[in-house]
């Protein structure tokens, strides 16, 4: 049961949940803090749209003024895209952010934890955090993989950010005891590119494959998600050296600007940005639409079997 007080959930997403119907979850940092505005808001919307198209009701999850929010209005929707102020909140910042009346956008693990709480069991989003490089020295390893470990959804995502150690963060995830699968793949896929040369030993074919697997994974009790890494429409991918080359730049550049932290993250994504001409946002665009897609099939089939 959703107190609320402190939840808002737009009355089509209710009615969706209580019947029965397929619903897909969706994150706000993306939205806020992973895209410039107002290309932001195209892209919210054009993921609303495909969701749409296959029968599916989308519910973008964020805080607004305090309150959580399962599936944001035109009007919470440009608020969050276009506000400068808007806080970025993990697992850790949800309580803060509801008692003080903030106003933010969720990350991997808060709208995990959201749409779990809610009754959803599919969310789509870009990439995951994971392992920061440098780990050894500053122990730096994204709230998303513990939330992983822990909360059963289907996460359909692009593998890992680029920007992150990708063999420790798939090693991380195997000690927390997250089945990944790959999507027509059997390689784990580096964000902007198709393969980061790290092999993955599940592979499905299809929503229903995953969506079976998915629920013998809940028929079991098994308490982790199930990671579905998804590459990359082969034809808008930037190549791994390419891409290599961008990130050594930003890390430099992070390094003699002093950046760190929560900060690093979007510095890093600008950083990439920049050097690639703004091919990376297009890239950005297309792998998560591409999610988002394959996301809804899946709560799809789920609802189907269910």
């Amino acid at each position: 049961m959703m107190n609320s007080s402190l939840y808002s959930v737009l009355p089509e997403i209710q009615t969706a949940l209580r019947s029965g119907r397929p619903v897909l979850a969706l994150e706000s940092t993306i939205i806020a803090h992973g895209m410039p505005y107002p290309q932001n808001v195209t892209f919210a919307r054009e993921a609303d749209r495909l969701v749409r198209s296959v029968g599916v009701v989308p519910a973008t999850i964020a805080i607004i003024s305090g309150k959580i929010c399962v599936g944001l209005n035109n009007e919470q929707l440009e608020h969050i895209a276009s506000d400068k102020n808007i806080y970025k909140v993990a697992v850790r910042d949800l309580s803060h952010n509801v008692s003080n009346g903030f106003s933010g956008a969720t990350t991997v693990s808060a709208t995990m934890r959201v749409a779990h709480k809610a009754g959803i069991s599919v969310f789509s989003t870009g990439g995951i955090g994971g392992v920061h490089r440098e780990w050894s020295s500053s122990a730096d390893v994204s709230q998303d993989l513990h939330e992983l470990g822990r909360t059963p959804l289907v996460v359909v995502s692009s593998g890992a950010k680029a920007i992150l150690d990708l063999p420790k963060t798939v090693e991380f995830l195997e000690s927390l005891s997250v089945p990944v699968f790959g999507y027509k793949t059997n390689d784990f896929p580096a964000f902007y590119s198709c393969e980061s040369g790290i092999k993955i030993e599940r592979r499905v074919e299809s929503p229903k494959d995953i969506a079976e697997q998915f629920e013998t994974h809940r028929l079991l009790g098994l308490s982790s998600a199930i990671l579905l890494a998804n590459p990359v429409p082969r034809e808008e991918e930037i190549e791994r050296g390419v891409v290599s080359v961008y990130i050594e730049k930003a890390l430099v550049e992070a390094k003699e600007s002093g950046v760190c932290g929560k900060e690093l993250t979007p510095f890093l994504l600008g950083e990439i940005y920049r050097l690639s001409g703004g091919v990376s946002l297009k890239t950005n665009i297309a792998l998560a639409l591409n999610n988002v897609n394959l996301g809804a099939r899946i709560a799809l089939a789920l609802s189907k079997n269910g």
